[in-house]
């Protein structure tokens, strides 16, 4: 089994009351940043927010045991660079460009 890269009992409070959203298996348990979110609709509990390294192929996508539910927050203490657009509306989408910072691509506003 897989171990996450953050110990549960070192999560900050940097991102709370955000919900849950899903993240891959290649940020959480690898550790990759995040290179690639998009929101969709969100239902309760889920924000909308996905959440991945943005070098996942359709096939590693389509099997449900490499994407998982979690705290925003959760995934925020992975890569805090996601925190300023925890907020922006569904059908925005952001990648990370070749100097590291996160820009918005896509946005519905």
């Amino acid at each position: 089994m897989e171990e996450f890269k953050i110990n549960k009992k070192d999560l900050k409070p940097i991102a709370v009351g955000y919900g849950a959203c899903y993240a891959t298996n290649l940020v959480m348990k690898k550790g990759m940043k995040v290179g690639y979110m998009y929101r969709e609709e969100p239902s309760d509990p889920m924000n909308g927010w996905v959440f991945m390294s943005g070098t996942e192929s359709q096939e590693y996508m389509d099997d449900a045991d490499n994407i998982a539910i979690y705290d925003t927050n959760t995934v925020a203490n992975y890569d805090p660079k996601i925190i300023p657009f925890i907020e922006c509306p569904v059908g925005t989408e952001c990648e990370r460009t070749a100097d590291g910072k996160l820009q918005i691509i896509q946005s519905n506003t």
